[in-house]
């Protein structure tokens, strides 16, 4: 486990410690960004880009965010926390934060620089590193690995419908015979 950390903290930072402590044990996925040097047009287009994503981004002190971890029980945190930190956090989709991130380091061609840089992340409880959190974001997002799945499950039930409608067709047809047979008869 991390070091604990025993650090007198004032009721109201308490509150949001622990309030810091809920999200991180209740988010499905979440990633820490370094943010120095990133404009406030960069800002606010990272913000929306996560938002339109369903990601909650905010900046979070590092000490505050070290006890937070100590109360969750996340190991393997602490040597992320150094510098400035920004939490991208997801509570339906562990994809979501990474790829939103590493799309924007990509669209924003901030790939070799030290303006926007992963620092780590959570996966359902799980500290992962920087590259842990690159291979997670060129996963297919939610909805088109549900897309795929869908219709890889469909294909042998269209499948099962053709056959039955030919056979459905076929009997048809040899009904239609019989009865035109015992017509001309």
């Amino acid at each position: 486990m991390s070091t604990n950390h025993v650090t007198k903290i004032n009721p109201k930072k308490e509150a949001l410690v622990a309030d810091l402590k809920d999200k991180l044990t209740s988010a499905k996925g979440a990633v820490f960004t370094s943010y120095k040097g990133l404009t406030v047009a960069q800002d606010t287009a990272l913000r929306r880009k996560l938002r339109e994503a369903g990601v909650t981004y905010h900046v979070v002190k590092n000490t505050m965010t070290r006890l937070a971890a100590d109360q969750a029980g996340l190991e393997g945190l602490d040597e992320h926390l150094e510098g400035t930190t920004a939490l991208a956090i997801s509570f339906e989709d562990v994809i979501a934060p990474a790829k939103a991130i590493e799309d924007f380091i990509k669209e924003n061609k901030l790939e070799d620089s030290e303006v926007l840089k992963v620092k780590a992340g959570i996966v359902e409880g799980k500290v992962i590193n920087e590259a842990e959190v690159k291979a997670l974001a060129s996963l297919p997002s939610r909805e088109v690995l549900l897309a795929k799945l869908l219709g890889s499950m469909q294909a042998p039930i269209s499948g099962t419908v053709n056959t039955l409608q030919g056979i459905i067709r076929n009997a048809v047809y040899v009904f239609e015979a019989v009865r035109q047979q015992k017509e001309s008869a």
